[in-house]
């Protein structure tokens, strides 16, 4: 047959289908009983008419999909054909259950060879996806395992036909689409002679599933991101810099951000504050800039309730209870809550000139528009951290930035983008830009914010969703699907997360309770 003779239409079964259905399942069901009758097709028709799938070519019927819908839980234990069968012949269809069950899929044997069975189980693909149900399961017969059952066990045949040492037409062609093993099945199937009784049960996990409790939760899957590339300039009080911080936060949320983002430090002019000689104490500057981070705290938390949008507030020094320095980034929710993020690896010049001490904890933070961590310039460039952030289901990762030159610049944009890549997340940076040679140690900045996102089809071409013109203050926005991320992780190109080798290592937190006086035998 040519294909310029083929004339393909993808449409649900009708009752006027049955001749035709009759016929083909009786040729490609010869050995196990033939067609179901008239009554049984149409019932299930009536049940659930969007499950049953057919293709024609120019009117004729060549192949067909019959799909139930059943209670998970029920299915995926030990069960047989025939539990998907009531009396007079009607195949049990539950119209309250959280997954389908796949019972036919034929194609005709002249058209075999045109892949028109994975057309069969896209279209049911789509449809548990569209109906959000938990999975699609199977029982699929091995037909070809009479051939081997003298040297061959069930499961044994099965392991040999997933290393593709034997193929089986029915299993090779469901792993093939994406269906997994989940057990064997005894005596599903007694007439089935040539799979001597025993099926597979296969499973496709709709990844895309929301539980009842979860769709009513309402977790937004389109975020929008909006960062503020910050000039640094010189203040003439803390008021202006807040004035300026808020004239930013009111601009983002008037284009409805769910996120504004600031960059590392951003508030550093306020050493500027003193003269020049007192900044010549670069210690006793740091602190004095460290005095300002509760009242910007507090004001910051007052504008994400008030402009109703999530404040990631770069970063600020902070006095811990230690009375030691830590750089703390402040993630100010729409709700009022306030959580933070110390930076962890410290640069030679924190360390050398302002003694900044690295902090001990690092978590996800749950919000109303994903699942986010932070982490402060440097931070980025150790990428055991955004993988332990990976592991906790992050979304988005953002990454407030303060560099002086473009190599340093560039450090942390390309350790950025790999974040993005190999944990399948966006990633928003976000620095500071101008010259500012009054004030020690903002000289010279140098920025460029963008947004990444993973490498794959469903993104840019060069992974990069936003960037800003470098060294000019501005703001950039950015969609993100967190629906996509999802995609990508189950069916990308390459899927990072899920091929990583754990039988050849891990990758751990460990626990510093110890230095809280904690009781690790209890912890």
């Amino acid at each position: 047959m040519s294909l310029d003779d083929l004339h393909l239409t993808l449409r649900n079964l009708t009752p006027e289908d049955y001749p035709q259905l009759e016929t083909l399942m009786d040729a490609v069901y010869h050995d196990i009983g033939g067609a179901w009758s008239r009554h049984t097709i149409e019932t299930l028709i009536d049940s659930f008419p969007d499950g049953q799938v057919a293709i024609e070519d120019d009117g004729r019927l060549v192949g067909i999909a019959l799909t139930v819908r059943v209670d998970y839980d029920e299915f995926t234990n030990p069960h047989r054909y025939d539990d998907l069968i009531g009396k007079r012949e009607v195949i049990l269809d539950d119209p309250e259950g959280d997954a389908m069950y796949g019972l036919d899929v034929l194609i005709h044997p002249e058209y075999r060879g045109y892949r028109l069975g994975r057309r069969l189980y896209d279209a049911r693909k789509e449809l548990c996806r569209s109906l959000n149900l938990r999975a699609i399961l199977a029982g699929g017969r091995i037909p070809q395992y009479h051939q081997h059952a003298e040297e061959l066990s069930p499961t044994q045949y099965i392991d040999r036909v997933a290393r593709k040492e034997i193929h089986d037409p029915i299993l090779s062609f469901q792993l093939a689409n994406d269906f997994q093993v989940k057990r064997l099945l005894r005596d599903y199937l007694p007439e089935d002679e040539k799979s001597q009784g025993f099926a597979t049960l296969l499973e496709w996990n709709n990844f895309l599933y929301e539980p009842a409790e979860l769709v009513l939760d309402n977790r937004k899957t389109q975020v929008r991101v909006g960062a503020v590339q910050w000039q640094m300039r010189e203040f003439d009080s803390v008021e202006a810099v807040l004035q300026q911080v808020e004239y930013f936060v009111d601009a983002l949320s008037g284009y409805k951000s769910d996120f504004a983002v600031f960059p590392e430090l951003f508030n550093a002019p306020l050493m500027g504050l003193q003269d020049r000689a007192a900044q010549q104490d670069q210690m006793a500057a740091v602190r004095f800039l460290a005095s300002f981070t509760e009242q910007f705290k507090a004001e910051l938390s007052r504008m994400a309730v008030s402009y109703n949008i999530n404040i990631v507030a770069g970063s600020m020094i902070e006095v811990g209870e230690d009375d030691r320095l830590y750089n703390i980034s402040y993630l100010c929710h729409r709700d009022g809550e306030i959580e933070r993020q110390a930076k962890l690896h410290i640069t030679p010049q924190e360390r050398r000139d302002w003694v900044i001490e690295g902090g001990d904890d690092l978590q996800v933070f749950d919000t109303d528009a994903g699942r986010v961590g932070i982490l402060i310039c440097y931070d980025v460039e150790f990428p055991e951290l955004p993988r332990l952030l990976a592991e906790q289901d992050m979304d988005i990762l953002f990454v407030p930035f303060w560099t002086d030159t473009k190599n340093g610049y560039l450090r942390v944009r390309h350790c950025a983008q790999a974040r993005a890549i190999e944990n399948e997340c966006y990633v928003v940076l976000c620095g500071s830009v101008g010259n500012v040679p009054s004030i020690e140690n903002l000289d010279i900045q140098y920025a460029q914010s963008a947004v990444f996102s993973p490498s794959d089809f469903a993104f840019p071409h060069d992974a990069v969703l936003n960037e800003t013109t470098p060294n000019t203050e501005m703001i950039l926005f950015s969609d993100l699907d967190l629906t996509r991320l999802t995609m990508v992780r189950n069916e990308g190109s390459v899927t990072n997360l899920k091929d990583r080798r754990k039988d050849l290592f891990d990758l751990r937190w460990r626990d510093w309770s110890w230095k809280s006086g904690a009781d690790l035998e209890e912890s």
